[in-house]
């Protein structure tokens, strides 16, 4: 060690020591706001709130429909989507960030060689050299740190995105293929029933060429045939939409799936037994509220980093190597060189930069909490929403399979009695109506509430909890 360094050391190490007890490193409370979390859900009497260890689990929500194709189709998605993709790229960068602010509070050091000939007059001469350089930034007041710990919450957050993403997008599988079922199933029933009108049709043909009835009857059952014939385009155009959504959604071109998805299933439909956690553990499992909390721990970081870029930062560097006039003298102990320095960088005048850019990083962390809270409220508002649409679907669904009964029966009867000749034509046409409106109204509401399922799913953040 040069004397230089001995009497350097003393002064540094109480300079330091004196400019750490002036620093607050300490960042503004990082308390989360608290936006008014129920106690209990409102939406619907008959599903009680417990804690989440006695929940329903809905890490893979889609396998309580019990349809293995929906199963497949939410796997491949989740593989081969853009959206996933582009998420997970994301969220290496994120990780790669934050291991280079790590590696910022390491000492660094590098090796360096080098071989020189100079001529000068008439002599010549040789140096060669040999070495190591290290340097290291002592994190007085945590600057250093803080930047890290913003990085590392930047990767969190970008894991919590990436969940968002997931369960988006498995939600959007569900949902189009509930639909795509539904859709099926409303396209059987207007076949179904434009056969049976065509049968009818046939009839009062025979009866007018008998002189039985009227031209006008028979008009009238074709123009009833006609308009039930004009609903299949429509739907069958709706299917393939859907199962080009499918296609998309699990990264194939639209028309990869029309076989896959030609044969007509049931609607897929969960079970009634849902379990939800109370409120405040329900929105822990959602990935959008993770990731508000994790902005708001980095904004915290910056606004630390940002208040301890006021105060001095320090440098201590030095190098060990070997230097000699030529290569075989570079193994003597005389040819060994070392040097230490260190170095201090006091801000004294800026106009203010610095203290502004703490101002702006508390904005930005104020901007992060009010985001939170408004996450939170929308988190509440979704599943609410979402008990209110499941409970109103099932009732009206009951309602709609008594109609249909019942519709059925009034067609049956209205059929058999004009041909009786007790009634006019006019009943049949509107008993068919009736029918093909109330079936058509079963089918959708089937699907909706498979439809409402899946949107209770989603709003409970289920999927990687």
């Amino acid at each position: 060690m040069n004397s230089s360094y001995r009497h350097f050391r003393l002064p540094m190490a109480a300079a330091l020591a004196l400019l750490a007890g002036c620093a607050s490193t300490a960042p503004p409370g990082a308390a989360l706001p608290t936006p008014p979390v129920p106690t209990a859900w409102s939406a619907t009497p008959d599903t009680r709130a417990v804690p989440a260890a006695v929940a329903t689990p809905l890490a893979q929500w889609w396998q309580r429909f019990g349809d293995p194709q929906m199963t497949d189709l939410v796997a491949q998605a989740l593989q081969a989507h853009t959206s996933v993709r582009s998420a997970r790229a994301a969220l290496q960068q994120a990780r790669a960030q934050a291991q280079v602010q790590q590696a910022g509070l390491l000492p660094s050091v590098n090796a360096s060689g080098s071989a020189q000939r100079s001529r000068s007059g008439g002599s010549t001469g040789n140096n060669f050299q040999l070495g190591f350089d290290a340097a290291w930034e002592p994190d007085v007041f945590g600057r250093l740190n803080a930047g890290a710990d913003a990085s590392e919450a930047d990767a969190r957050a970008a894991q919590a995105s990436l969940d968002q993403v997931q369960v988006s997008l498995a939600a959007e599988v569900a949902l189009n293929y509930i639909t795509l079922r539904g859709q099926q199933e409303r396209l059987s029933i207007a076949r179904r029933n434009l056969t049976s009108q065509r049968e009818t049709l046939q009839m009062t043909d025979w009866r007018v060429q008998a002189g039985l009835t009227t031209s006008l009857v028979s008009e009238q059952a074709r123009a009833a045939a006609e308009q039930t014939a004009a609903q299949i385009p429509q739907l069958q155009a709706s299917l393939a939409q859907s199962r080009h959504a499918l296609a998309v959604l699990t990264g194939r071109a639209p028309g990869a799936l029309d076989t896959l998805l030609a044969s007509p299933r049931a609607v897929p439909q969960a079970p009634d037994d849902l379990v939800l956690a109370i409120p405040a553990e329900t929105l822990r499992q959602r990935p959008d509220i993770r990731q508000a909390e994790e902005r708001i721990a980095a904004a915290l970081a910056r606004v630390a980093q940002a208040d301890a870029a006021r105060y001095p930062s320090f440098r201590i560097s030095g190098s060990l190597g070997l230097r000699a006039l030529t290569l075989g003298a570079l193994g003597d102990g005389a040819s060994v060189v070392h040097s230490l320095l260190g170095g201090i960088s006091v801000p004294l005048f800026d106009g203010g930069a610095a203290r502004a850019q703490v101002r702006v990083q508390e904005a930005v962390l104020e901007q992060a909490r009010v985001n939170y809270e408004a996450t939170v409220l929308t988190a509440l508002q979704d599943v609410e929403d979402a008990l209110v649409a499941l409970r109103g679907e099932r009732e009206r669904l009951v309602h709609l399979q008594a109609a249909a009964d019942a519709a059925g029966n009034a067609a049956l009867l209205a059929q058999n009695r004009y041909e009786s000749g007790l009634i006019d034509f006019q009943a049949v046409l509107d008993t068919q109506r009736t029918l093909l409106s109330t079936q058509d109204s079963v089918a959708t509401s089937i699907a909706n509430a498979g439809v409402d399922h899946v949107r209770l799913y989603k709003a409970l953040g289920g999927g990687w909890q």
